[in-house]
C-alpha cells in the first residue's frame, strides 16, 4: 500500500492559485480590463517608437491645429502635437500609478503583517497610527506637500507611495490574524522557528491573493491622485506632463470648441482607471473561497 504524502501550504497554496487563474480568465469583464492596460502600456510605451515628436520645444506656427492627417489628434496652445502629447503624458500617469501602487502595496503589507503577526500593544499602536492617517485625505495631504515643493515624476510616487499604504495594511493585518493560528504556523514556532521566518516563509506567501488584489486597486487610486493633483497644477512641471495636466491645459481651450485638448486625456483617464477596477473586481472574485467549486 502506497504512502499518501501529506499536501504542505506551498502546494496547497500553488493549486489555488491555479484555479483563481482559471477563474479569472472566465471573467469577461476581467479579461476586457487586462487588455485596455496592455493596449495602453502599448501606446504609451511603444507608441512613440512608432509616431515620433517633439514635446519639449514650443512650434508657435502650429498652435491649436484641429484634427488632420498630419495631426490625427491636432495640436496644442504651443505646438505640441497632441497625439504625441497623450502617449508621453500617458507615460508618466501609468509609471506613477503602477510604481506608486507598488510601493504602497509593499509598505502596506509589511506593515500589516508585522502587526498582525504581533499581536498585542504592538499591534495597537500600529493600527491606531494606521487609522491616524486614514482619518487624513490623501489628497489633502498631497496638495500640502505640492504646495511646499515642486515634485518630479519619482518624487510623486514616493509621496503617493507614502500616504497610500494605509488601505493594504488593513487588508493584510486581517489576513495576517487568520493565518497565524494554522497548525504549520504554530509548528515552525513549535521548532524553534523565528517571527521573519514564520512571516516570510507562510504568512506573506499565503497572503498573496490579498496583496495582489489591493496591489490593483491601488494603482487605479495612484493615477486618480495625480490627475487630481496635475489637474490643480501641482504636479509635474513643464516640458513633462501627464493625463490630468493635460486636462487643465485644455480646459478653457474647451469652451472655445477645441475638443481635442480635453476629449482624448479624459477617456484615457477613465478607461485605465475602470480597467484596473474591473481587473481588481475580477482577481477579487478568482480568490474567494466561498465561489469555489
Amino acid at each position: 500500500m502506497s504512502a499518501v504524502l501529506p499536501v504542505t501550504p506551498t502546494v496547497e497554496a500553488a493549486a489555488g492559485h491555479r484555479l483563481a487563474l482559471r477563474r479569472f480568465t472566465r471573467n469577461r469583464l476581467a479579461v476586457a480590463g487586462l487588455a485596455v492596460v496592455v493596449l495602453f502600456l502599448l501606446f504609451c510605451f511603444a507608441g512613440p517608437l512608432l509616431h515620433s515628436t517633439d514635446q519639449t520645444h514650443t512650434h508657435l506656427t502650429q498652435v491649436n491645429l484641429a484634427p488632420s492627417g498630419a495631426h490625427l489628434l491636432g495640436t496644442d496652445a504651443v505646438g505640441h502635437d497632441e497625439l504625441g502629447r497623450l502617449m508621453y503624458g500617458g507615460k508618466v500617469s501609468l509609471l506613477v500609478g503602477l510604481a506608486a501602487g507598488l510601493l504602497a502595496t509593499v509598505i502596506g503589507t509589511l506593515w500589516g503583517a508585522v502587526a498582525g503577526y504581533a499581536g498585542g500593544w504592538i499591534d495597537a499602536v500600529m493600527m491606531r497610527v494606521v487609522d491616524a492617517g486614514i482619518a487624513i485625505p490623501a489628497l489633502f495631504i498631497l496638495l500640502v506637500v505640492s504646495a511646499i515643493t515642486t515634485p518630479d515624476t519619482w518624487g510623486l510616487v514616493v509621496i503617493l507611495g507614502l500616504v497610500s499604504w494605509l488601505v493594504p495594511s488593513r487588508l493584510v493585518r486581517a489576513e495576517t490574524l487568520t493565518l497565524k493560528g494554522r497548525d504549520y504556523v504554530l509548528t515552525l514556532r513549535a521548532i524553534g522557528g523565528t517571527h521573519g521566518r514564520a512571516i516570510g516563509r507562510h504568512i506573506l506567501p499565503n497572503s498573496v491573493s490579498t496583496v495582489v488584489v489591493a496591489a490593483t486597486f491601488q494603482v487605479a487610486d495612484a493615477i486618480l491622485l495625480v490627475a487630481y493633483v496635475s489637474y490643480l497644477g501641482l504636479g509635474v512641471q513643464p516640458p513633462s506632463t501627464d493625463w490630468g495636466g493635460m486636462l487643465s491645459a485644455g480646459l478653457t481651450a474647451a469652451y472655445s470648441g477645441r475638443w481635442w485638448l480635453i476629449v482624448p486625456p479624459g477617456l484615457a483617464i477613465i478607461l485605465v482607471v475602470c480597467a484596473f477596477n474591473a481587473i481588481g473586481d475580477g482577481l477579487r472574485d478568482a480568490f474567494d473561497v466561498r465561489g469555489r467549486g
